[in-house]
């Protein structure tokens, strides 16, 4: 399964008011590990940026001179999206901006369901943690996602926390390494195995005597006496 981790930083909260999007960040999850894969642009917006946004992101307009427009970039970020299962948080706000983006310049197709699925990971997170903060600092804290590095959000490391936050929220898995781990723990086993068969052990091997031979026979039709006897029986039937 194929998903796309995704998030957008913008000039302001509203397309009602005009703004735009300013950074697109996305990873790329296959069967729910972390590929390495990754799109991630700036956006020349063409307007000023609302100070409250600024003080949120970091981005400011004078950041963005020589950055592409939505248009330039907008067949890779859609090459990139195809087919996938988009995890947004809040996917409301992020899929709206980047309708109005497809709108503005007139796509063919410009609605994001006609390129990928959405699964909006506050939703979920609001039916596991009802009456709890759920934003994605409150879920990083939840779920031990180490979020230290990030002085302010950012779409490419606010989606590499979403990321995570997802993965331990729906399977307890974050690092992605647990299969690894499984192979190597059985690939350790089958050395250790293989050492011990290929130095062809002299392991000592003790038989009874006689009179233990006679002690366990008396045992047996001891047992035999009191009913059947399970050690009378062949092997395979046991």
């Amino acid at each position: 399964m194929r998903q796309i981790v995704l998030d957008t930083e913008t000039t302001g909260l509203s397309t009602s008011h005009g703004h735009r999007i300013i950074e697109i960040g996305c990873v790329e999850l296959v069967n729910r590990r972390l590929t390495g894969r990754e799109f991630h642009r700036f956006l020349n917006p063409d307007r000023e940026i609302d100070t409250g946004a600024e003080a949120v992101h970091g981005i400011s307009r004078s950041d963005l001179e020589t950055a592409p427009r939505f248009p330039e970039i907008v067949e890779d970020l859609l090459d990139f999206l195809k087919g996938a299962e988009l995890v947004i948080h809040n996917a409301e706000f992020d899929v709206g901006f980047i309708e109005h983006e497809l709108q503005l310049m007139q796509h063919a197709q410009p609605k994001v369901t006609h390129h990928a699925t959405v699964l909006d990971t506050l939703k979920v997170a609001r039916q596991m943690h009802p009456g709890q903060r759920n934003s994605l600092d409150a879920l990083c804290k939840r779920y031990a996602v180490d979020a230290s590095k990030r002085d302010v959000h950012g779409a490419l490391i606010d989606a590499e926390l979403l990321a995570r936050v997802y993965l331990a929220m729906t399977g307890g898995q974050t690092a992605l390494s647990l299969d690894a781990d499984i192979e190597q723990a059985a690939r350790s086993v089958q050395a250790s195995v293989g050492a011990q068969r290929d130095g062809d052990l002299n392991l000592a091997v003790i038989k009874a005597n006689q009179d233990e031979v006679a002690a366990h026979e008396a045992m047996l039709e001891t047992i035999r006496k009191s009913g059947t006897c399970v050690w009378d029986r062949p092997l395979a039937d046991r």
